[in-house]
């Protein structure tokens, strides 16, 4: 059973797949401060100084803190500027992989398109047609 579980472990797919969940993992976490700390700063700026991490609506009477953390520790709350950073977070993901994926394809595309060069022939084909050439003269 070891033997065929350490088989399956070193396929390259199971590998391959490791490796983009790590790099993904570090590239979710460049986007997430890229969202937090370029792109919503900006947002904010140009609508007025609007910090959207602290939108929420208390669910509660009690709630009536000016900030997320605190509100949270009042009562319920609904986030919905975390909720909103996190789209942004999304759609710029997104909209990556989606560049990612079809620069691959586009590659792939010009791969398919360019012809093969046909296989040069092995020394006995060219033996033989040296031969065929003389008999030709003869």
């Amino acid at each position: 059973m070891l033997k065929d579980f350490r088989e399956f472990a070193m396929k390259g797919n199971v590998v391959d797949l490791a490796v983009a969940v790590i790099i993904g993992a570090a590239f979710g976490a460049i986007v997430t401060s890229m969202v937090n700390d370029i792109i919503m700063p900006i947002v904010g700026a140009v609508t007025g100084g609007l910090d959207f991490s602290n939108y929420f609506v208390g669910l509660k009477h009690g709630v009536d803190a000016t900030n997320l953390a605190d509100a949270k520790k009042q009562g319920a709350v609904l986030a919905y500027g975390s909720f909103l950073t996190l789209v942004v977070n999304f759609i710029i993901v997104a909209f990556v992989l989606f560049m990612v994926v079809r620069t691959m394809n586009k590659f792939k595309r010009k791969e398919a398109a360019a012809p093969a060069e046909p296989p040069k022939p092995s020394a006995e084909v060219v033996l033989l047609t040296e031969i065929r050439d003389l008999l030709k003269k003869s």
